[in-house]
C-alpha cells in the first residue's frame, strides 16, 4: 500500500478570498513505512504575502519571487501522487488550495474519498486531548526540535512518523515487510517433536476419569 503524507503553506486561510499556496511537500511510504522518496517545492503566489502568513510559515514574498508558479510543478505533483492514499492534517484546508491549484492549472481535482485526515484519527483515538501536530509529536515522543516555524517539508515528515504512530506503530510496517522471511524460516525449519509424558500417578489419575465417561464424544468419531 502506498501513501503520501503531505502538508502546504499558502498566503492565508480560503483561495476564494484570494489566497494562494507556495509550498507543497509529501513524504512517501509504503506499507507503513518511509521509503525516503518524497516531493518539495516553492510556488510564486503571484500576489503579496501577508504579514500574518510569513509570520506562521516564514516565506516572503522575496524568497519566493523566483519560484516556478504552481502550474509549472502540477505535471510533476500529480506524478509523484499517482493513485496513492493521501494523508494530511486538517487535511480539507490542505485538500481545498491543492484542488484550486490544480484546477487553475487546467488539471482534475483530486478525489477527497482517497484522504485521510490524521486531525480525525486523533480526534477518535483521544477525544478531548490536543490535537496539534506539536502534541502529537509529544505524545508519541516525535523529536521536533527542527520545527521552528511552519516548513511543509519539516511538518511533512513529522506527521509522517504521527501517522505511523495513529495507526499502530512502526512495528506493523515491520511486521508486513518480513513476514515473507519469516514464513520461509518456519517453513524450511525441522522442528523437533518433543514427548513430555505425564508422571505415573498424574497419568492413572487421568485414565481413572477416563473411565468414568460413558460414551465420550472421540469415540464415537472412530
Amino acid at each position: 500500500m502506498r501513501e503520501i503524507v503531505f502538508d502546504t503553506e499558502t498566503t492565508g486561510l480560503d483561495p476564494r478570498d484570494g489566497h494562494r499556496l507556495v509550498e507543497f511537500a509529501g513524504v512517501e511510504l509504503v506499507e507503513r513505512m518511509p521509503t525516503g522518496r518524497h516531493l518539495h517545492f516553492y510556488t510564486n503566489p503571484g500576489r503579496s504575502m501577508p504579514l500574518e502568513a510569513e509570520q506562521v510559515h516564514g516565506l516572503s514574498e522575496e524568497f519566493l519571487r523566483d519560484k516556478p508558479k504552481f502550474r509549472e510543478k502540477a505535471g510533476e505533483l500529480v506524478a509523484f501522487l499517482g493513485d496513492a492514499i493521501l494523508v494530511a492534517h486538517n487535511a480539507q484546508f490542505d485538500m481545498r488550495f491543492l484542488n484550486f491549484e490544480l484546477e487553475h492549472a487546467g488539471l482534475k481535482p483530486l478525489d477527497s474519498g482517497r484522504v485521510v485526515d490524521t486531525l480525525d484519527l486523533s480526534r477518535k483515538r483521544f477525544p478531548g486531548a490536543k490535537h496539534t501536530l506539536d502534541a502529537l509529536c509529544t505524545r508519541f515522543g516525535i523529536d521536533r526540535s527542527a520545527r521552528i516555524l511552519h516548513g511543509a517539508l519539516i511538518d511533512a515528515e513529522l506527521l509522517a512518523d504521527v501517522y505511523i504512530e495513529l495507526t499502530g506503530g512502526r512495528q506493523i510496517g515491520f511486521d508486513l515487510s518480513v513476514s515473507a522471511s519469516i514464513r520461509e524460516v518456519v517453513d524450511t525449519v525441522s522442528w523437533p517433536v518433543r514427548d513430555f509424558p505425564l508422571p505415573a500417578e498424574d497419568e492413572a489419575a487421568h485414565r481413572a476419569f477416563l473411565d468414568k465417561m460413558k460414551e465420550p464424544l472421540w469415540r464415537k468419531s472412530v
